[in-house]
């Protein structure tokens, strides 16, 4: 489990370090790999507060505070970076990269409900099968019951008379 606090300092020290390369960078293309880690953190940070909330450890306050502050500063720098592509006349570009993320977060949303779907159908066949089991299981004790029953009053009915 990644430690919310270490994605946290992940997010800012990434915002950091393509600040820092923004000022000395020639272009938007040679930014792109530490552009890629700053997101990578926020989606670190992000899964990190989901792990934190789902142990129980934080409060729930803290763990929103957490991930709050994180997004904002996250949207913030995203929308420095608009700024930057605006700037250099490469909104296009921005546009381009904003609708493939959609492309991709839409794609990841259905790849989830899919994994959901089929995890609750396999529930589903878990407790269908544990049901046909039990049921087996219900029809062969009946069966020896009325086996055993049989049994014991024919055993009766030879030491004594029975309906002779």
């Amino acid at each position: 489990m990644i430690d919310p606090l270490t994605a946290l300092a992940g997010i800012q020290n990434a915002i950091s370090m393509v600040k820092k390369a923004s000022k000395v960078a020639n272009d938007l293309g040679s930014l792109a790999p530490m552009i890629g880690k700053l997101f990578d953190a926020k989606s670190n940070a992000t899964k990190a507060m989901l792990q934190a909330k789902q142990s129980g450890k934080s409060s729930n306050m803290s763990i929103a505070l957490q991930i709050e502050m994180a997004l904002e500063q996250a949207r913030a720098f995203e929308e420095e970076l608009k700024m930057l592509f605006m700037q250099t006349g490469k909104i296009d570009v921005w546009n381009k990269i904003k609708a493939r993320q959609a492309q991709m977060d839409l794609a990841d949303a259905k790849e989830i409900s899919a994994l959901k779907a089929e995890a609750k159908k396999a529930k589903e066949k878990e407790q269908e099968q544990l049901e046909i089991g039990l049921a087996i299981g219900a029809v062969f004790f009946l069966a020896f019951i009325v086996f055993v029953g049989i049994y014991e009053l024919m055993e009766f009915c030879k030491t004594s008379r029975c309906g002779r």
